[in-house]
């Protein structure tokens, strides 16, 4: 007989918009134990699961602290209220709460007055809208004729609520599928499932029936807005509306983000995140509305895991319109699931553009070549073992759909050349990032040389700026005399003459440094580097606050119209880093419009 041994959540608390999945473990009639599931359409022996999901309504009103969203709020900052600040972000669990998160509410304020004072009213917010819970206080007390408008969860259809009364307590049947998506509705509320075997021919309850009561639901965090702000010189300061915004015939957005793979996402590399805000179920829906949000042409992530490129980023992003293409990290360094290997990945908006070639470059390949050539034969393995570290780099030309701004030749094809890559990660391996930096521009400068062709190089090259890689990129060359060249055991850097390109990239976020001076253009100057022109940080935790990703573009060609604007300290939790329940990268996402220049005629 079909049994259900037991029944679990892997995490307790839900979240609006994170699918909730429980665990049932069976006992099928030959002993032996699964976890797959028994529909009625596929009955074993006779009998079948059956699934029902609940939430929990009284006559309370409850308001969840925009802080601690599994705790319930106890103060409200009035100054939100004057400031006409969502409600939501007003509520606090605790002085102590409010107090601790001062220095990071107070940006809220400052906003609201800028918004006023800059524009003569109050900005948009931009990015996080998409989880607003309107005053951020729960009425539970709606009728059931309101409540039963959200009975399609799963794959059901509309069905009449079944309500249950229970000391005082009312439950109304909100799903009848095995996993269960919390809505705004249930914020606040505790849900409960329910699993219970039935017999096939009469639908009657064979055995105990299994359930299990969650926490409230909470909100989603929303996160500080993220605004689009113009650099062209001719505009100034000017902010764009990303979540309505599309881009203009002659321009398109790039966007380049290192998402943190879910095997590194560890409790023990990141104890201060919550639990819950670390699990995958969460972060890649958040993930997915912040990406989405930005409504890029063009996307580059990294720290993709092969698993989750085939199963939620290539078929979720397809529903937006976007064409995928993925270069898994290669294997000889890597000894986990192979399923769990992360790589590059690149979307593109098949409105905007169409595929026309893809390449390929595994480091190691080039590592074995390298060694073939220069390295004694005694020395291969040590070199080997110190050159392959099994990273990659995505390249894509594509063809933009929208309208040429070559007038000298409008009936010429735009092509556009993207790189996609991540760097290896060890800091005293300045050699090897170096070298595989080298590498990239190598094979990017015989693209080049083939095509009339805009280059974009985006990723995460682990190196700061003003390092030996960042130089190469940034300047075309590398100070003989520059200390990362001190590192070259292999001597795969000599002679230091042969490490230099001939692309004229420059770093698209050294944009904000250039800006004339005007409205609200020194609070983007204070996020940047004065020395080095790049942003402050855009990796973010405890141990470590610095630049590791850029987006690097042909000045020649493709000249820079907005950027995405940066975190600042203050827009981070004042007690935790990154990743949080807002950010679910311990990366900040960059994001740059450029428009095709016109090349006159000589």
């Amino acid at each position: 007989m079909l049994t259900v041994l037991r029944v679990h959540l892997p995490s307790d608390i839900p979240i609006v918009g994170c699918e909730l999945t429980p665990y049932v473990l069976l006992r099928l009639p030959d002993k032996s134990v699964a976890t797959d599931d028994v529909p009625e359409s596929a009955p074993i022996n006779g009998h079948f699961l059956r699934y029902k999901w609940y939430r929990i309504q009284s006559d309370r009103k409850i308001a969840i602290c925009s802080v601690h969203p599994s705790e319930q709020a106890t103060l409200q900052c009035l100054g939100c209220v004057k400031a006409k600040i969502p409600v939501a972000k007003s509520y606090h669990c605790s002085p102590k709460c409010f107090a601790n998160s001062w220095q990071h509410h107070r940006v809220l304020h400052e906003h609201a007055a800028n918004a006023v004072n800059e524009n003569g009213n109050e900005e948009e917010e931009v990015f996080g809208r998409y989880n607003s819970t309107g005053s951020g206080v729960v009425n539970t007390s709606l009728p059931p004729s309101q409540s039963a408008g959200n009975l399609a969860n799963g794959a059901t259809p509309l069905y009449p609520a079944a309500v249950t009364q229970r000391s005082g307590e009312t439950w109304f049947e909100v799903g009848r599928s095995k996993t269960y998506t919390p809505t705004s509705d249930d914020i606040g509320h505790v849900l409960k499932f329910e699993c219970v075997v039935l017999e096939a021919e009469t639908n009657i309850p064979v055995g105990h029936v299994n359930t299990i009561l969650t926490s409230r639901v909470i909100p989603a965090p929303s996160p500080t807005p993220r605004r689009l702000i113009s650099v062209r010189e001719d505009d100034g300061p000017v902010i764009s509306d990303l979540g309505g915004r599309i881009s203009s015939s002659g321009t398109f957005t790039v966007l380049s983000y290192n998402i943190l793979s879910d095997s590194y996402a560890t409790s023990e590399l990141y104890s201060y995140c919550p639990s819950w805000a670390l699990s995958w179920t969460y972060r890649r829906q958040n993930l997915l509305r912040e990406i989405v949000g930005y409504r890029a042409d063009i996307v580059c992530l990294q720290e993709v895991q092969s698993d989750h490129f085939e199963e939620f980023f290539a078929p979720e992003l397809d529903k937006h319109g976007y064409q995928a293409l993925f270069k898994r990290k290669t294997s000889e360094v890597f000894g986990g699931n192979m399923n769990s290997i992360d790589g590059c990945a690149t979307f593109f908006r098949r409105d905007r553009f169409s595929h026309v070639k893809k390449y390929e470059v595994e480091f190691n390949k080039a590592a074995q070549s390298l060694t073939d050539a220069l390295v004694p034969s005694a020395q291969k393995k040590t070199a080997l073992g110190r050159l392959i570290k099994d990273n990659v780099a995505l390249i894509v030309v594509l063809e933009a759909k929208f309208g040429n701004q070559g007038v000298d030749n409008p009936g010429k094809r735009q092509l556009v050349c993207v790189a996609n890559t991540h760097v290896n990660v060890q800091h005293e391996l300045k050699d090897v990032k170096l070298w595989q930096v080298h590498t990239l521009l190598k094979g990017l400068e015989k693209i080049a040389a083939s095509a009339d062709i805009p280059m974009l190089v985006c990723g995460d090259f682990n190196s700061m700026p003003g390092s030996a890689p960042h130089a190469l990129l940034a300047m075309g060359k590398v100070d003989p005399m520059h200390p990362d060249l001190v590192v070259d055991p292999l001597g795969i850097l000599r002679p230091t003459t042969k490490l230099t390109h001939q692309l004229p990239l420059v770093s698209a976020y050294t944009s904000f440094a250039r800006m004339e001076t005007g409205l609200g253009s020194e609070r983007h100057k204070r996020r940047m580097d004065p020395i080095t022109e790049e942003p402050l940080f855009t990796n973010c935790t405890r141990d470590f606050i610095g630049t590791h990703d850029y987006i690097f573009y042909s000045a020649d060609s493709l000249t820079v119209v907005s950027l995405l604007e940066l975190l600042d300290e203050d827009s981070l939790r004042k007690d935790t880093a990154l990743p949080s329940p807002e950010w679910s990268s311990d990366h900040i996402a960059m994001l740059a419009e450029f428009r095709c220049k016109s090349k006159t005629k000589h």
